[in-house]
């Protein structure tokens, strides 16, 4: 090999060409490969001699080869010499084809001649990305950590956002999180982001309808603003090009098979995120998700059980106030009957009765709550429920209030008590009017939803409908949504709301066998789904019954209550119907009564008794005794309690308190009735 232009020490340089430890070649004006030592060839794969003549470029990957022709051109014009480690890395392609990376110095040669020495950096390579990937590593350590003890301590939501803009060396990061298949996307945690763009992202997402978007995508993979269509999320693009910023990364937070928040990451300049920091930021969304999911579950918990105890404290108190109901209306329909003649009693008492009604339907709704009532669930068409909804909606509300409702006629049988369910819409649709004065939007909409079991939340896996109102009123702030469900909470003025509507809401849909949940932001409306079992195929709307008429005929019967005032209301209704009575405090009076006389037809008693005994046992017990007996029961809860499911199939009724004396001589008539059938 002869070394053109060279003159003197010939052969010094030869030794020093070929004994170099990196690949060296030697370009003309061209671009051709004039020299090149043995670590060039062995380098890219060649045999001796094979490099020189070839185009420099043919080292390269086609894709590259036509730019670093340009490149190299503009630096011929303007030779530099360009030390190794000055950053100066390229890809290079070996003659199997192989790619590898690899660094470049250069320097002008004279004689229009330039060097280049190239140094496989693979080895390099590969441990500054064990070393990127061990920092990053170490993030998502740190990061699981923040997370964790976010739920904690609300100061560390910000870390969280911080934590992920450092580790990829971006301009900005921002965790948006909303309810599950909603619609709004509030920030919960921002780094890099002044608050004007926090408002103008907030309201971005609302206008392009991100969540949406990110449903419709179904995928969970990072998506590039600048690589998706420009038609895209124009809201979000204008926010960002007005502060400065020029690209996006997005990740959906799924909280199981739904959108419930989303991971940005912000940019001044159009980026190109590597696959590790694709991964660190696929994980970091993942671990979001999944924190979010667990913080939900665990707030749901702690809600239901606090609820649990509220509805127990309030339906033991709606019970004992039933009884002192009972007798205040007893005494009154006693009154009524024996001074109904004079006017000026029948004042009194028509006033007073009126507060009684008023007192139980107090009563009625801590019922509700307590999931302590008596519901009459059969198989209902949702489409009829909205029909009628909406008909009273249109009638009733602002013209201000835009109300949309909708029910696909596919939507199936919903298993539920039609009043209740009709009830519960109105009282969450003048909830949603009483958080719009000024007018607004409420929806009204109901889609069926199909539960698996790690979905379910403690709900039988299967087939259900989820009934939807949406507003978008004021909202209500954590503090107040926190204490939403509870009985008597409101925060509306004094007289103009009792505090039990969304509690009655929520004893239905549990006593129903669905859930509730509620979300709401401040000045983002408020959304509440109601979840309810379909009905099973072979059910269908039944028609009442009535039962009929029965003469007393001076029948016997044993009146069991351990509640002295309200046993001498029921002793006083049935000897003005005409039955005979013996009394009891408690089943074991009861059962030596019924040893000791045959006479006695029926038996009334209370469902809960003295020594914690049960009216469904004493009944049981009672007809071990007597086969056959009729028996009646009665109760100030409107559910029947423990024992139910045996003793009402047996022909057993439930009568609840406080009862009319009309009431419980239908019902005597009734359970008579129903023994002789």
């Amino acid at each position: 090999m002869t070394f053109p232009r060279l003159v003197g020490n010939e052969d010094l340089f030869r030794t020093l060409f070929e004994m170099a430890p990196d690949a060296m070649v030697v370009v003309d004006q061209a671009g051709d490969i004039v020299l090149a030592n043995p670590q060039a060839h062995g380098l890219f794969g060649y045999a001796p001699g094979e490099l020189v003549g070839q185009r420099v470029e043919s080292l390269l990957p086609e894709g590259a080869r036509a730019i670093h022709a340009t490149h190299r051109s503009r630096y011929m014009a303007h030779p530099r010499v360009r030390p190794m480690g000055a950053g100066y890395e390229l890809t290079g392609v070996r003659r199997n084809g192989d790619a590898f990376p690899m660094e470049i110095a250069l320097g002008p040669a004279g004689d229009g001649l330039y060097a280049a020495s190239v140094r496989d950096i693979s080895e390099t390579q590969r441990a500054r990305q064990a070393l990127e990937r061990a920092r990053r590593d170490g993030y998502l350590a740190e990061l699981g950590r923040r997370v964790l003890e976010s739920g904690r301590d609300p100061s560390l939501r910000v870390a969280v956002s911080a934590l992920i803009a450092e580790a990829l060396a971006v301009d900005g990061a921002a965790i948006a999180v909303g309810l599950p298949g909603g619609r709004t996307l509030p920030i919960r945690s921002a780094s890099g982001l002044t608050p004007a763009l926090v408002d103008a992202l907030a309201d971005a997402f609302a206008k392009d309808h991100l969540a949406a978007h990110l449903m419709q995508r179904q995928r969970t993979d990072v998506w590039m603003l600048t690589r998706a269509p420009k038609d895209e999320l124009p809201a979000l693009r204008a926010a960002l090009a007005a502060h400065g910023l020029s690209d996006a990364a997005i990740l959906a937070l799924l909280d199981r098979h739904e959108v419930t928040g989303a991971l940005l990451v912000l940019t001044h300049e159009p980026r190109n995120l590597d696959s590790d920091q694709l991964h660190f930021l696929q994980l970091a969304a993942n671990m979001l998700a999944a924190a979010i999911q667990r913080s939900r579950s665990e707030e749901q918990l702690a809600h239901a059980q606090r609820l649990d105890a509220l509805g127990q404290l309030t339906g033991g108190i709606a019970h004992d106030f039933n009884n002192l109901l009972t007798i205040v209306s007893g005494n009154l329909q006693m009154l009524e009957a024996e001074y109904g003649e004079i006017a000026d009693a029948r004042e009194l008492v028509d006033g007073a009765s009126r507060a009684v009604d008023r007192c139980i339907n107090l009563t009625r709704k801590l019922l509700g709550f307590s999931r302590r009532r008596a519901l009459s669930p059969r198989g209902v068409r949702p489409q009829q429920i909205f029909d009628d909804v909406g008909d009273m909606l249109m009638r009733t509300f602002d013209a201000r209030i835009h109300v949309s409702l909708d029910c696909p006629a596919d939507i199936p049988v919903v298993y539920a008590d039609p009043g209740e369910l009709e009830t519960a819409l109105v009282n969450l649709s003048i909830n949603a009017r009483d958080a719009m004065p000024e007018g607004g939007s409420l929806r009204i909409s109901a889609r069926e939803r199909h539960l698996v079991a790690d979905e379910a939340g403690g709900l039988p896996a299967g087939r259900y409908v989820v009934f939807l109102v949406e507003d978008s009123g004021a909202g209500m702030a954590q503090d107040v949504l926190d204490h939403a469900l509870e009985p008597f909470f409101t925060t509306k003025d004094p007289g103009k709301g009792s505090g039990l509507g969304l509690s009655m809401v929520y004893g239905f849909a549990r006593q129903s066998g669905g859930r509730l949940t509620i979300g709401s932001q401040p000045g983002r409306g408020t959304r509440v789904e109601i979840l309810l079992p379909t009905a099973p195929p072979q059910e269908e709307a039944g028609e009442s019954r009535t039962a009929g008429s029965v003469s007393p005929g001076h029948a016997r019967v044993l009146v069991v209550e351990d509640e002295p005032g309200v046993r001498k209301v029921a002793v006083r209704f049935l000897h003005s119907l005409g039955y005979d009575t013996l009394e009891a405090a408690d089943a074991t009076q009861a059962l030596a009564l019924l040893r000791g006389d045959k006479g006695i037809r029926l038996l009334f008693s209370d469902v809960a008794l003295a020594d914690n005994a049960s009216g469904f046992e004493l009944v049981r017990e009672a007809r071990r005794l007597r086969p056959g007996l009729p028996a009646l029961l009665t109760s100030g809860y409107e559910h029947a309690t423990e024992g139910a499911d045996e003793a009402l199939p047996e022909g057993v009724r439930l009568l609840h308190k406080p009862y009319r004396v009309e009431q419980l001589g239908e019902a005597l008539a009734g359970a008579m009735e129903a023994r002789r059938g």
